[in-house]
């Protein structure tokens, strides 16, 4: 398809965006501002045979994740045999502890996983981060896709490209394997969220409720939604989108006010699916990410298909060495940060700010990686009615009920500044839509 074909609709399409409310907020100096995700028109496209590829490899990883997390919550075998270090994982602040000896419904941790992946020059994908507590962010594309077929039916009729519309209903499907018995709801910390355009529109395709902690109560070792006329109505499964830390201020955060006091408890007792799983941050730390080719390894026989980024663990001595010695080629990261933010590249410190990073490296290797920068691909983005090339990375969603399912779309995230490697809406950066090829 000729580029110039979607950008005489880029307008259009931002327009219907805006006017759908297709939002995400940032909390800045303790102010909440909501703005417009940018989106833009120009999709990214991925050969059948290359997501075929990068499918292997994305159920291969979430297979390997989840065994790790029932592990860990139980026999801890991996740590037993000298995998990964004992004290790397109980130091990471994505542990709970409350979690110990807790089996989630059907075995199944993480239900959605996202999964960031970028594309080096040299044709590669590697893996950057994996994100099992509240991965967000499928809701842009699913509507992106609808709106832009919309605005230019003709083109969609031309192209042979996976359709992206059977997100819900494949979500739903995973709902439905797990659900205890009962509604299920999608919980939200309500309109003030970051994603709270998501967690609606989510609820409205999948046919979910929407909910807050405070339309839910947990009696009797059930937990109950109450309904608009003051009934009680059984909860089977919660899709939850918020923190582990507020979900339940009997268990967790006793200031919590976004949360429901016993909800854990009745999880505990198999009554209620928590989707994700408390406690899967151990599985999404950033140091840990470090080993998931070794736990893939150890928990399927197999060698991983896709590759993670070149990493470095201070925590290790030769590894401290090496990013002593080559600290201005690197990029380190804070494992408990998210969002694009605690991301430093060497080379854009002074010399000040380098010393006192090392320092604060030294006197805390566990919580930070470093990685290799990797030159992962421009894609071609439209701005101020230029096309012009931006850095872009991929997250792409693997939903698990029975067995691993890698939705044949994703959110590409991509960067509006020139020679940023940061694509996180947070951060000021766009989406737009991917197409896999059919044939």
């Amino acid at each position: 398809m000729e580029e110039m074909d979607f950008v005489k609709h880029a307008d259009k399409i931002n327009e219907l965006l805006a006017r759908y409310g297709v939002k995400f907020g940032i909390y800045k100096n303790n102010v909440f501002n909501e703005q417009l995700f940018p989106f833009d028109p120009i999709p990214r496209v991925i050969e059948r045979g290359e997501f075929a590829r990068l499918e292997r490899g994305l159920k291969q990883r979430v297979l390997a994740l989840n065994y790790f997390l029932k592990d860990i919550y139980s026999k801890k075998q991996i740590v037993k045999d000298g995998v990964i270090p004992e004290d790397f994982i109980f130091a990471s602040s994505g542990y709970l502890a409350e979690c110990e000896g807790v089996m989630p419904a059907k075995g199944i941790y993480s239900h959605i996983s996202g999964i960031d992946l970028v594309k080096g020059k040299d044709g590669v994908w590697y893996i950057l981060e994996d994100n099992l507590r509240v991965p967000s962010g499928a809701s842009y594309p699913m509507i992106a896709r609808e709106l832009c077929r919309r605005s230019a039916p003709d083109l969609f009729q031309k192209a042979s490209l996976e359709d992206n519309r059977n997100y819900a209903g494949q979500l739903r499907r995973v709902m439905d394997h797990v659900n205890a018995g009962g509604h299920t709801v999608i919980l939200t910390p309500g309109r003030y969220n970051a994603a709270y355009f998501e967690h609606s529109y989510l609820a409205e395709q999948t046919g979910a409720h929407l909910v807050t902690g405070s339309e839910l109560i947990a009696e009797n070792d059930r937990l109950y939604y109450i309904s608009s006329n003051g009934t009680k109505e059984q909860v089977g499964a919660v899709y939850r989108r918020i923190s582990d830390e507020y979900l339940d201020p009997m268990t967790f955060k006793a200031e919590s006010l976004i949360g429901i006091p016993h909800i854990f408890e009745v999880f505990r007792k198999g009554n209620v699916a928590l989707m994700n799983a408390p406690g899967n941050g151990v599985a999404d730390d950033k140091g840990i990410y470090y080993f998931v080719p070794r736990m893939i390894r150890y928990y399927l026989d197999e060698e991983p298909v896709l590759s993670n980024a070149p990493t470095y663990l201070p925590f290790y001595r030769e590894d401290m060495q090496y990013v002593l010695e080559h600290f201005d080629r690197l990029v380190l990261k804070d494992v408990a940060e998210a969002g694009g933010y605690g991301v430093v590249f060497g080379d854009s410190m002074t010399k000040e700010q380098k010393a006192d990073f090392i320092g604060l490296l030294k006197r805390e290797p566990r919580r930070f990686i470093a990685q290799e920068v990797i030159d992962f691909q421009d894609l071609d983005i439209v701005d101020q009615g230029k096309i012009v090339p931006r850095k872009a990375d991929l997250r792409a969603f693997v939903l698990m009920a029975d067995e691993p399912l890698v939705w044949k779309s994703g959110l590409t995230r991509f960067s509006r500044n020139t020679d940023s490697f940061i694509v996180n809406s947070s951060q000021g950066g766009g989406f737009k839509d991917t197409w896999v090829l059919s044939q």
